[in-house]
């Protein structure tokens, strides 16, 4: 699995690549094989010590808090993600999403299928328009839970995230309170009035979940305002 991984990366010599949580290092030998620059974030101080391959530099931090500014543009950041901190990690990343030239990650199966979800959907939400509205984003294959050690009781899969050429400009703590009342018509979740309703061309009798990440943003280009 993490050889089809790195086929689906498809990493070349010149490309700077960043792994998030590289443990063991399985999948770092593997970049290293094929890359001259692998930079890699461990927040475990053991691991990160032990951890020591040629072509490889480790910096010892929480990827959560780790400013990714600190790397060149263009990086491609790769990992297998901590399913506990996965959806906040995502939401820093999309931060950064100007300056990276993908992401591949693998991930809970749920969180995958959140990231992509369409409106009007069980799993869409407030991580599918934040995510959404900065990235094109492809699950690109299951992976079983045999491929792991210890086997973990739920599936997982494989994402894509290439940033779109323009980002949509959408405010996250709109986001937080449509979400919050995902099933409330928009005219009782969200503070606009129903002329902002009639401008926007949005009909207030929708919920959250059937709005577009394009009309969330058109709804906070009209907040800010």
């Amino acid at each position: 699995m993490l050889r089809r991984l790195v086929e689906v990366i498809a990493p070349s010599r010149e490309d700077f690549i960043v792994e998030i949580g590289p443990g063991e290092g399985a999948l770092t030998r593997l970049l290293v094989e094929r890359c001259d620059q692998v930079e890699a974030i461990e927040v475990d101080r053991d691991l990160a010590s032990r951890l020591d391959l040629p072509g490889v530099k480790i910096h010892c931090a929480d990827a959560l808090e780790f400013d990714f500014h600190a790397f060149p543009a263009g990086m491609r950041v790769v990992g297998n993600l901590p399913y506990n901190i996965s959806t906040p990690l995502l939401f820093h990343l999309a931060s950064f999403s100007r300056r990276v030239r993908d992401m591949h990650f693998m991930l809970q199966l749920e969180v995958v299928e959140r990231m992509v979800a369409a409106p009007s959907t069980p799993a869409y939400g407030r991580l599918s328009v934040a995510l959404q509205a900065r990235f094109r984003m492809n699950k690109l294959f299951g992976v079983p839970s045999g491929a792991f050690r210890p086997p973990p009781k739920v599936a997982s899969a494989v994402v894509r995230l290439e940033p779109l050429a323009e980002a949509l400009e959408v405010d996250d703590d709109l986001l937080r309170k449509a979400f919050s009342a995902r099933r409330k018509q928009l005219r009782n979740a969200l503070p606009l009035a129903p002329e902002h309703y009639r401008a926007l061309g949005i009909d207030p009798s929708l919920r959250p979940e059937n709005l577009s990440p394009e009309d969330f943003a058109r709804i906070s280009a009209l907040v800010k305002v």
